[in-house]
Order: structure tokens, then C-alpha cells, then sequence
């Protein structure tokens, strides 16, 4: 790859980004996620590596696309946001990344050798986005269509990488093989994630302290007064869903209903009260 491709490549991906991150029909989308997060990045990188003259070249050429594109990411965004210049203070999360691109480059040009050594290099990125894929599929499971688009395109990224790169089918069955055990960690570990919290409860709701609590469906979470004259709860969820729970302070008795949900990726509790 010459080097005024480089420079085209890192200047049309900046501005790309940049619209990304300013225009706010893009909010809270898999396309928002090329300004935050790698997995897009890789593909800018895996195309460098490979197709360069030497390791030198390679970690050369790589070092210069993310030394261009990152910081031109946030000067083209200035005149647009309320930060202005303030929003430069975000780059410096980039600088040790674009540092430690050099010797990465480095060493991925071997990923055009095909061999053992290039699978070796290779794994902890199919690794990375297999992981990020199989949590945003499933993160779109539970809000749909949210991160379709980046559960598609990190997969896609994987496969399209694990043949290029390698050259027999006892190297794919060992990709494939990661990317199954990376699958199963993933859906395991966000089919048991924290939706437990602290919330309070609405419309300015008080009891003394020897208000009780009952839930009508308390497998799917419980609830406890932590401070019943202030009204904070705290919601211990054991999965998404939707209950009733009912506090008893004497004669008064009150019915709130509990959801548990995600919303952008995150969880959320929402109480309201049955009036």
C-alpha cells in the first residue's frame, strides 16, 4: 500500500467518523461506535499490515494513519460542539493506542505468512471481535434492532480474517473453535449481569420503618426498603422483566410495578406506582 493511500485512507475515515459523532441521527447507533470503540479500526489496520513492504513499513504506515486520523477525528468536530477545544481532552485516551500501533504493526505483518505463527497473531483479534460481536447481538436480543449492525460486522470481520490469513482447515477449526468458547463466556456472563441497584421510589412515596415489602414475582427480583422515609429501594434482579411488589406500612398499602429492562446497552429499573 504507498503511502498517499495511507493519507487519503486516514483523512476520509476521520471525517467519516466525525460525522458520525455529530450528526444525531447516528446517536446511540452502531455508526456512533467507530468514535469510541476499535472494532472498525481494525479494518483500516489489517489492510495496511499485510499489504506492506516490510514489518518496518508496516508499523511505519500504521503508526501514520492512526497519528493522522485520530486527532483529525476531534479538529473537525470543534466548530460543531459545545466543547470546542475542550473536546480535544478526549484524544489523549488515543495517544498510548496510536503509540502502541508501531510495534503491533510490526509484528501483524506477519499475518501474511499464513502460518502457525500468523494464526498466533491473529487470535487475540478474533478473540476481541468475537466478543464484541456476540455482546452486541445479544444486547440487540434484548433491545432490537440496537447493535445489529456491530454484532454483524464484528462477526463478519472474524471470518473474513480467519480465511485470509490462514491457509488449511486445522488452523479455521482452531479459530473456530475460540470463537465458539469466546461465544459461550459472552452469553454467560450477560445472561448473569448485575441489573441490581439503588432506585427510589416515585412521586415523593415515604413509610416508617416498619413498612414491608412483598414482590408478586420474586424470582425475577427482590426489593428492599434501605430507607423507607426517603423511599430509596433497592432492587436486587435476577433477569429482564416486568413484577408488581406491593409495601404495607399498617393500613396503608401501595403497588408499584418494577421493569427491568436495557436500554442502549445499559440496565435500567423503572418503578411506577398503580394509581
Amino acid at each position: 500500500m504507498s503511502w498517499p493511500a495511507v493519507i487519503i485512507m486516514a483523512v476520509a475515515s476521520a471525517v467519516v467518523t466525525a460525522v458520525f459523532l455529530q450528526v444525531p441521527i447516528f446517536k446511540n447507533t452502531s455508526f456512533e461506535r467507530m468514535g469510541v470503540n476499535f472494532e472498525a479500526w481494525f479494518v483500516f489496520a489489517l489492510l495496511i499490515m499485510p499489504n506492506s513492504k516490510s514489518p518496518l513499513d508496516s508499523a511505519l504506515k500504521t503508526f501514520v494513519f492512526f497519528l493522522v486520523s485520530q486527532p483529525l477525528i476531534y479538529l473537525i468536530q470543534v466548530p460543531f460542539s459545545d466543547m470546542g477545544w475542550g473536546l480535544l481532552s478526549y484524544y489523549k485516551n488515543w495517544v498510548v493506542w496510536t503509540l502502541l500501533t508501531f510495534p503491533m504493526a510490526f509484528v501483524g505483518w506477519f499475518l501474511r505468512k499464513r502460518n502457525w505463527l500468523s494464526l498466533l497473531i491473529l487470535s487475540p483479534v478474533i478473540v476481541f471481535l468475537s466478543a464484541v460481536g456476540v455482546s452486541a447481538l445479544t444486547d440487540t436480543f434484548y433491545e432490537p434492532p440496537y447493535l445489529l449492525v456491530t454484532g454483524l460486522f464484528c462477526l463478519g470481520q472474524a471470518a473474513v480474517y480467519t480465511f485470509a490469513f490462514t491457509e488449511n482447515k486445522w488452523q479455521r477449526l482452531a479459530v473456530l473453535a475460540a470463537v465458539i468458547i469466546t461465544a459461550v463466556i459472552v452469553v454467560i456472563r450477560v445472561g448473569q449481569a448485575d441489573i441490581s441497584g439503588q432506585s427510589v421510589l416515585p412521586d415523593g412515596y415515604s413509610y416508617s420503618e416498619n413498612a414491608e415489602i412483598s414482590v408478586e414475582n420474586s424470582e425475577l427480583a427482590s426489593v428492599e426498603l434501605t430507607d423507607p422515609k426517603e423511599g430509596f429501594v433497592y432492587i436486587k434482579g435476577s433477569k429482564y422483566g416486568e413484577t408488581e411488589f406491593t409495601v404495607t406500612d399498617g393500613d396503608k398499602k401501595d403497588t408499584f410495578t418494577l421493569k427491568l429492562f436495557r436500554e442502549n446497552g445499559l440496565t435500567q429499573i423503572k418503578i411506577t406506582i398503580e394509581k
